[in-house]
């Protein structure tokens, strides 16, 4: 089941919902809207391995906008910080958004229960595109889970993306044991 714009605001007074800044406006009927911060990121190299950590070169979006271009990966970052207690967190594109032929994730659109931070947002475009620090860029949808959770993401000894900070965040996938 997804939370209602109630439900939503229910659990932010519990305190199993956290978005900061928090602003009403942002709260849809079933959704939270996230914006582009303003850092962006790309590899450092055009051939990554996924054994090794591929370094990252951070640049902030100027006034202006900037341009994202095709067959580029661009890391972003989402301006709110958010905590999901109890609940499983999504993040998906606005319709908005997906109709200027932009992606911002390529696969990671799910957060775990335990998720506390920014969002790293793996942005491509389908023909140049200009963005601009503080779009609308993305909603929160969150689903209800069954069961007990017995070891939330905040906590797991084995989370690679704990370190709150306001930046995009690198594959650490070479952290991994294959």
């Amino acid at each position: 089941m997804i939370l209602t714009d109630q439900q939503i605001l229910d659990f932010m007074e519990e305190g199993a919902i956290k978005v900061e800044p928090f602003r009403r406006e942002c709260l849809g009927t079933n959704s939270y809207d996230v914006h582009l911060g303003k850092t962006l990121a790309v590899y450092e190299e055009k051939v990554l391995d996924a054994k090794k950590h591929n370094k990252i070169r951070t640049f902030e979006i100027p006034d202006e906008g900037f341009v994202l271009m095709p067959d580029t990966l661009y890391l972003g970052v989402t301006q709110e910080y958010t905590e999901t207690l109890k609940h499983v967190p999504f993040l998906e594109g606005k319709s908005s958004v997906g109709r200027l032929g932009i992606d911002i994730h390529a696969t990671a659109g799910k957060g775990d229960v335990g998720f506390c931070n920014f969002w790293t947002l793996e942005i491509s475009v389908k023909q140049p595109v200009r963005v601009y620090t503080g779009m609308p860029i993305g909603q929160l949808i969150y689903f209800e889970v069954k069961g007990e959770i017995l070891t939330p993401y905040n906590v797991k000894p084995s989370a690679k993306y704990n370190e709150k900070l306001p930046l995009p965040v690198e594959s650490m996938m070479w952290k991994n044991s294959f």
